[in-house]
């Protein structure tokens, strides 16, 4: 490997790259060699990197190694430094959707929402054997008015749901922190009203989870980890809870999260690693782990994450739920740890694409201060309940990056693409997005500059010991990165922001998997440490960078190929339908 530095990659002009099918651009795999290691190791590492002499080698040749150095650190790179992935409001007709006006209230927005959904909705992923069924929120709402059921009712079910979660045998680890007390104060509220006929809006008596990474009283705000909550307290809800608790909707405790959101696996090793419901022995995906389980398990059919590089996409690809992170700057980050601030941002986790469409409609907001108005896009809802399907749809696709991942994967999302040209006669557009690689590892020095500069008043008075070791790793690995790294990766955001506007002049959506692996085995003596696995990690953000590195809508949905859904092994039916 050797210690001598490499001279760094000189980009092309941005104008002069070929995004074409036939463009001779390399696509480059990731460098990632590295073991999965948990346990001990982990704690060698970690001593080593954090040794004074030793751990400034190690972490240069780290990088060296994983081409940062080449691609970013001492890269030639004409274009100026974009530090935001802002995006300037376009006039563009879209088919099948209603203008939403503007000073709406969250309840206001969420009845615009219904009003777009069909009056039956099949909520039903069944096979021959289960009959499984996903309740909606649209399914409580009945429930509740029809007098079938009461909020009061479903919340006790929740909690003792929730608390058989915690059983040794299962120890799934969904939060970190839920209230019975505050949880049944709502439920009591919310029956009440529907007692009265006056519910606030269809969310009335909803239960949504909250990642704990986003403020929501009466609940400290850790991050996943033991301190953090010590030194930032919780005085109120954020801007996205507010919205929700003015809905009605039952704010049902904090979610379990990797550690300060710097992993993808869901492994913490304070409040235990969340197990995915489908199979208790593999991962759930992170950040975002316990609001993505919660929902898998059937124990709210939404919940809230915060996505800075696929933190709420991933793990619902991998616990089979819809995952959508909105246009950069149309929810408010107030009162979201301010972790990532130019790639971070609150996302949804639903069952369906309809209650995704709702929870979106009851958080969205009009933000004048945080960005300047003209940059905002007109605010519009789809019309799912139109008879007419949408035409002459364009999905671009890069053949070489689609297929960077595991076979299953590649097949399953190959058979969704010719069904929806075949069944909807939308068009496959063949591109080359330049810069993959170099994007991935520029987005991962954004993120890990800006979670060390947000932390660092903290950092320099707290004691190690108290922060997990995986996280521990990362810290040190963030910390090495220099001023130059930082400004080179806002120069390839710059690139990748004039690459992805002019494929977008040729398609309307980029299609990739979300993830290029599957959920994997827990390693038995993670629980303690978390792990370092960096060619899993590698594999499961390398779809999900560009929605947070620039600032676009994406969303990870259920494929159309699979012909049937089964129930997780560990679900609940909080609506009691007796379900099989």
């Amino acid at each position: 490997m050797g210690l001598f530095r490499d001279a760094g990659k000189a980009y092309k002009p941005a104008p002069e790259v070929d995004l074409g099918a036939h463009s001779d651009e390399f696509y480059l795999h990731a460098n990632v060699k590295a073991p999965r290691v948990a346990g001990l190791l982990v704690k060698i590492f970690v001593w080593i990197l954090e040794s004074p002499i030793l751990g400034s080698i190690v972490l240069y040749i780290l990088k060296k190694d994983n081409l940062i150095q080449r691609l970013v650190s001492v890269a030639e790179i004409q274009e100026p430094p974009l530090f935001t992935a802002t995006h300037s409001s376009e006039d563009i007709s879209e088919q099948s959707v209603t203008p939403i006006k503007p000073n709406l209230s969250p309840a206001e927005r969420v009845q615009e929402a219904a009003s777009c959904l069909p009056p039956c909705l099949d909520s039903s992923f069944t096979d021959s054997a289960s009959q499984f069924k996903r309740w909606t929120i649209r399914d409580f709402f009945r429930a509740y008015k029809s007098g079938e059921t009461t909020p009061l009712e479903v919340a006790r079910r929740f909690l003792a749901a929730a608390k058989e979660t915690e059983d040794p045998k299962l120890h799934m680890a969904f939060f970190i922190s839920y209230s019975h007390e505050d949880i049944l104060r709502q439920a009591e509220e919310s029956s009440r009203r529907y007692h009265r006929g006056t519910p606030i809006s269809m969310m009335d008596g909803v239960l949504v989870a909250i990642k704990d990474e986003i403020d929501c009283m009466p609940y400290p705000t850790t991050g996943g980890t033991r301190w953090l909550h010590k030194v930032r307290p919780c005085i109120e809800d954020a801007s996205c809870v507010k919205h929700l608790r003015s809905c009605g909707a039952i704010l049902a405790g904090k979610t379990n999260m990797h550690e300060l959101g710097a992993g993808a696996s869901g492994i913490n090793p304070h409040y235990g690693a969340t197990r995915n419901p489908y199979d208790i022995n593999k991962i759930s995906g992170g950040s975002s782990s316990g609001s993505a389980a919660a929902v898998c398990a059937g124990l709210c059919p939404v919940a809230l994450g915060v996505d800075g590089g696929g933190s709420v996409r991933m793990p619902a690809a991998l616990c089979g739920i819809v995952g959508f992170k909105p246009t950069s700057g149309r929810l408010s980050n107030s009162g979201i740890l301010p972790l990532n601030w130019t790639v971070g941002m609150p996302g949804i986790l639903a069952a369906t694409v309809e209650d995704a469409l709702i929870t979106y409609a009851a958080i969205c907001d009009h933000l004048p201060f945080s960005q300047p108005t003209f940059l905002q896009p007109s605010l519009n809802f789809p019309l799912l309940d139109s008879m007419q399907s949408i035409t002459n749809i364009k999905l671009a696709k890069y053949g070489k990056w689609f297929n960077d991942s595991t076979i299953d994967i590649r097949n399953c999302c190959d058979q969704t693409l010719k069904m929806l040209s075949q069944h909807y006669g939308w068009k496959i557009v063949d591109v080359t997005v330049p810069e993959i690689e170099e994007m991935r590892l520029a987005h991962y020095i954004t993120i890990g500059s800006e979670c060390t500069a947000s932390l660092a008043p903290h950092l320099s008075k707290l004691d190690y010991a108290e922060i997990g070791w995986d996280a521990r790793v990362a810290l040190s690995v963030y910390g090495s990165f220099s001023s130059r790294d930082y400004l080179n990766a806002q120069r390839i955001r710059n690139r990748q922001m004039y690459f992805h506007k002019e494929i977008f002049k040729r398609a309307d959506v980029i299609v990739t998997p979300t993830t290029g692996v599957t959920a994997y085995p827990l390693l038995s003596d993670a629980a303690d440490t978390g792990e370092l696995d960096y060619i899993n990690g590698a594999a499961l953000v390398r779809f999900s960078i560009a929605g947070n590195f620039l600032g676009l809508p994406a969303v990870t949905l259920l494929t159309l190929c699979i012909k049937s859904y089964k129930r997780p092994k560990v679900f609940y039916d909080l609506l009691k339908k007796e379900q099989a």
